[in-house]
């Protein structure tokens, strides 16, 4: 089968070193299914996953995957061949940048009926960071009528992450607060649902006071966290939580958070899976809720920019593109 691999790290300044190559068809575990990927998406965890040392000879990118399921593992009871199924998979085994992928069917759900693949493939690693954002950290509750009360700030609410946890916070109740500066990207995330929008050039904590109050309830930060890191700690309320998807690449004083007594999350999709958890089924579970809202109307996929077939040419292009930090929505490529 066709793939897109790279046998060495590389910065994007370098030159492309993906290249096409035909490779073995996976073997499947018990628990496995054979997807035949007809859309995969480029997130900023591609890029930074390209940069670091390969552990063994090849390394085949990819987490977002739409498909149509070939085969089926001795053990899986979930699904079933000619099921099209959605999700983010894991970052411990060969990614989706190819014809064929194997899954274990506890990371997948069956993918929204009503929209095509190149728009669910938008969804799936978002959608799995910001539920566990929201529902596992930040213990936000299923009913929407007992979250009425509550105010997120989302820190990049246009890009991808920020575009579905501001869909899904809005739709479980929370008052939505989000950060962007251009006039497109600030129109995305009103699009998206943000009841109010900062400017994030500007004074942040003089606009929340101005626009809202003096504390919100939670913070995610989905956009470097070491420029944000006393803004929040400011701008959250006493006991609040504040959750970040980007690591820290600078030392932070984490007594800073004491005085009002704060909680900080790193969030890491990948978690379950690459720990095998108990729990793993809950990116099952996130991604069928997803799918139901989709189908319902609720949310919307974030798909943007479209890319005709997969090659190593494409899928450096993609890199670039996500790289720019001007991307608005998600960008998918089709196979």
């Amino acid at each position: 089968m066709k793939a897109i691999i790279a046998n060495r790290p590389f910065e994007l300044s370098e030159g492309n070193f993906f290249y096409e190559t035909d490779i073995n068809m996976p073997v499947l575990n018990a628990h496995d299914v054979l997807v035949k990927v007809e859309a995969i998406s480029v997130n900023p965890v591609d890029g930074k996953t390209r940069i670091r040392p390969i552990n063994g000879q090849q390394r085949i990118l990819g987490y977002d995957a739409v498909g149509k399921v070939e085969a089926v593992g001795q053990s899986v009871s979930m699904f079933d061949i000619g099921d099209v199924v959605f999700y983010a998979g894991t970052s411990s085994r060969p990614g989706a940048n190819a014809e064929y992928h194997a899954v274990d069917e506890r990371l997948i759900a069956k993918a929204p009926k009503n929209i095509s693949a190149q728009a669910s493939a938008s969804l799936p690693l978002t959608a799995i960071t910001a539920s566990e954002v929201l529902f596992d950290v930040f213990n936000i509750a299923t009913d929407p009528e007992l979250n009425q009360h509550k105010t997120i700030l989302i820190i990049n609410g246009a890009g991808g992450v920020g575009s579905i946890a501001t869909q899904i916070a809005k739709a479980y109740g929370l008052k939505v607060i989000t950060t962007a500066s251009r006039p497109e990207s600030i129109q995305w995330s009103l699009k998206m649902g943000a009841d109010i929008v900062l400017n994030h050039h500007d004074d942040l904590v003089q606009q929340l006071h101005s626009e809202h109050g003096e504390f919100v309830d939670f913070i995610f930060c989905t956009y470097d966290t070491d420029m944000y890191y006393n803004t929040m700690i400011e701008l959250v309320k006493p006991l609040g939580k504040i959750a970040t998807i980007v690591a820290f690449k600078e030392t932070q004083d984490l007594n800073a958070l004491k005085p009002k007594s704060l909680t900080l999350t790193h969030e890491f999709m990948f978690a379950r899976p690459v720990f095998n958890t108990d729990d793993m089924i809950k990116h099952q579970e996130y991604l069928t809720d997803v799918a139901k809202k989709i189908e319902a109307g609720i949310y919307q996929p974030t798909t943007t920019k479209v890319i005709e077939g997969l090659s190593a040419e494409h899928l450096y292009d993609a890199h670039q593109i996500i790289e720019s930090n001007q991307m608005i929505g998600k960008l998918v490529i089709k196979l």
